[in-house]
């Protein structure tokens, strides 16, 4: 009898230590050390950091880039990409804009262009499972056309004068947080519990780990990759929506280079160029590490060129170090 109760909490005890040992052993671990590294950092050479203005000015900043890396780490780990997503992006807060000044009613405004956004999807993943187009040059052709067309319909000028009705969601707060970050942040959970447990988005992991075993076992590839295409490019969509009722205008010139942040966040939050591994928190963190660096520079006054250079330095870096974790566990 003792030896039954004694043994119990040593299993619980050894269940703990491997869940532990898990996470531990995951990217999302480290990667929110470094985050809490550098905020400490930062705030001790600028008292103005951690105050709660600027965390809420950074937080609105990386929300459309945090929604589109729920679907850019799906279709990561499933073996694709998307570069197209900042002209989608882009295209969709011009139509939005465009459709409620000709008096289109904002909810069948929005919902249209999310199916817009959806079809760019579908065209992406078409080209790439049905033509065998390569993701790299599939979604450089889309990215040129969405963010032709957006600058085609405005002449390149932003199209401004919306009703106020349309920026509630993007200027409104609840309990000093935005609303728009509050959604970012519900997509985020969603998309993270969908992606580690239900049985259609796990499929993503055996897509892009090993293709033909997928095939071989029954799934679908070119259904789920297509539907991984569209559900980024909605995404897409409706983080161009959030950012016009922001901003109070659709801008064909938003989101320009923003591919670059959302592939580097999903790198650095564990996803792999190659496909088979990655998860929405890691890529979710990683689009946090990427702002709060931005921010630091910002408070620095480093020029917003070099910036860029430093967020392209992080995807190399990044791609780099996935490329000799993968090496040396070979």
């Amino acid at each position: 009898m003792t030896d039954a109760y004694s043994a119990a909490p040593a299993s619980t005890d050894s269940a703990g230590r491997r869940l532990l040992q898990r996470f531990i052993g995951t990217r999302e671990l480290p990667l929110l050390i470094i985050i809490v590294v550098l905020m400490l950092f930062m705030a001790s050479r600028n008292p103005n950091f951690l105050t709660v203005a600027n965390f809420r000015a950074m937080a609105v900043g990386f929300t459309p880039t945090a929604i589109i890396a729920v679907g850019m780490v799906i279709l990561l780990v499933s073996g694709g990409f998307d570069l197209s997503v900042g002209s989608v992006l882009a295209l969709s807060g011009t139509l939005v804009a465009r459709l409620v000044l000709d008096g289109t009613a904002q909810p069948i405004a929005i919902l249209l262009v999310i199916l817009i956004g959806g079809v760019v999807g579908l065209v992406n993943g078409w080209l790439i499972t049905r033509l065998k187009i390569n993701p790299l040059v599939a979604t450089l052709g889309t990215l040129s056309i969405a963010r032709g067309i957006a600058q085609v319909m405005t002449e390149g000028i932003s199209i401004s004068g919306l009703p106020t009705s349309f920026g509630v969601v993007g200027g409104t707060l609840w309990a000093g947080i935005p609303y728009m970050v509050l959604i970012m942040l519900v997509i985020v959970l969603i998309g993270d519990l969908a992606l580690r447990h239900t049985r259609f988005l796990r499929q993503a992991y055996y897509v892009g780990s090993n293709e033909n075993a997928a095939r071989l076992s029954g799934i679908s590839v070119d259904r789920f990759r297509i539907f991984a295409y569209v559900l980024t490019s909605a995404l897409s969509a409706f983080a161009g929506i959030l950012l016009a009722s922001r901003l109070m205008a659709g801008t064909p010139t938003a989101a320009q280079g923003l591919e670059l942040q959302v592939l580097a966040g999903s790198v650095i939050g564990g996803a792999s160029l190659t496909g088979g591994e990655g998860t929405v928190l890691g890529a979710f963190l990683g689009i946090v590490f990427i702002g709060i660096v931005s921010n630091i520079m910002t408070m620095e006054a480093v020029s917003i060129f070099w910036q860029q250079a430093v967020t392209g330095s992080i995807l190399v870096a990044a791609v780099a170090f996935d490329m000799l974790v993968r090496r040396r566990s070979a």
